[in-house]
């Protein structure tokens, strides 16, 4: 009997971060970028942001978020050959998550609501990273003309 190739299609190990940064430039405004997680799951989704930061950031030292905004999380992730710091704080600016590097460069990130509809993340997704924009996260996550994100709990 006969056999084709065998062949599976490609599945990917780590799935693309919804996220967009504003460009290499000095800072402006109060967030760097924004980031759609597809989940309330903080430890399996910054596996896949952390490799996408990384490339700006070098390696990565730790993750400061807003306590009230994710369910209870493990206190450490491995993450390429490191161990990387989560940290909750109620300081934390609402809406937003800010990686550090191990050069204690940061980026700080608006978060889009995992549930926020397709067109409304996307909107907040490209205003977060103009390069002009200085809303902050309050702003961003505001209701644009119709829709609107669901806020930070």
């Amino acid at each position: 009997m006969l056999s084709g190739p065998n062949t599976a299609p490609s599945i990917p190990s780590v799935i693309e971060p919804r996220l967009r940064l504003k460009p290499e430039a000095p800072a402006t405004g109060h967030v760097d970028g924004a980031w759609w997680p597809r989940t309330h799951d903080l430890s399996a989704e910054l596996p896949a942001l952390l490799a996408v930061v990384a490339v700006r950031l070098g390696r990565i030292d730790r993750v400061a978020y807003h306590l009230g905004e994710w369910p209870a999380s493990r206190h450490r992730i491995t993450f390429d050959t490191g161990v990387v710091r989560l940290e909750g704080f109620r300081s934390q600016h609402a809406g937003t998550l800010t990686v550090i590097g191990w050069n204690r460069h940061r980026l700080t990130l608006l978060v889009v609501p995992p549930e926020t509809g397709p067109d409304v993340a996307e909107h907040a997704l490209a205003t977060a990273a103009d390069r002009d924009n200085t809303d902050d996260s309050a702003q961003l996550l505001a209701a644009p003309a119709e829709g609107g994100l669901p806020l930070p709990a």
